[in-house]
């Protein structure tokens, strides 16, 4: 099968399909004698196994880890399970910190008389000192600031 044929079958666009070749996420395929790529099925199911963890929010690294699981018929199933809880914990954390972040963004509207005059409470709350970053919300390194 051509690239451009198991991107169709698998839904992974030409750019990561040849972006997860070069990170070694894939194999690099055969080459026919006109130089085109030329898949194997396992190549498809490898395609499909890589795009479902990504959806599902996995690292590049996480991913890594899975498939060599994966590969290896020797696995203990735990090694699989315990990537997957650590990964739905970490996802867990940044539900909570994006729900705090819609919290405090909804109190900011709140606050908001959203009328012809120029001050707005938003834009002051936006603009007050940072006490926590984006990424340390989401990493759930600490707890968003409540803005009055």
């Amino acid at each position: 099968m051509n690239i451009g044929q198991v991107s169709k079958v698998t839904g992974v666009s030409l750019r990561m399909i040849r972006h997860y070749e070069g990170i070694g996420l894939m194999p690099p395929p055969d080459r026919r004698d006109n130089g085109y790529r030329d898949y194997p099925p396992r190549s498809i199911e490898r395609l499909r196994f890589i795009a479902n963890a990504r959806d599902l929010g996995f690292s590049v690294e996480e991913i890594s880890a899975l498939l060599g699981l994966w590969d290896d018929r020797e696995r203990a199933s735990s090694e699989v399970k315990a990537i997957a809880l650590e990964h739905a914990e970490e996802l867990a954390r940044k539900a909570a910190a994006l729900e705090a972040m819609r919290r405090t963004l909804l109190e900011l509207v709140e606050g908001c008389s959203g009328d012809a005059r120029p001050d707005c409470p938003i834009l002051a709350g936006l603009a007050e000192t940072r006490q926590h970053s984006a990424r340390e919300l989401t990493a759930g390194k600490t707890k968003p600031r409540r803005v009055a």
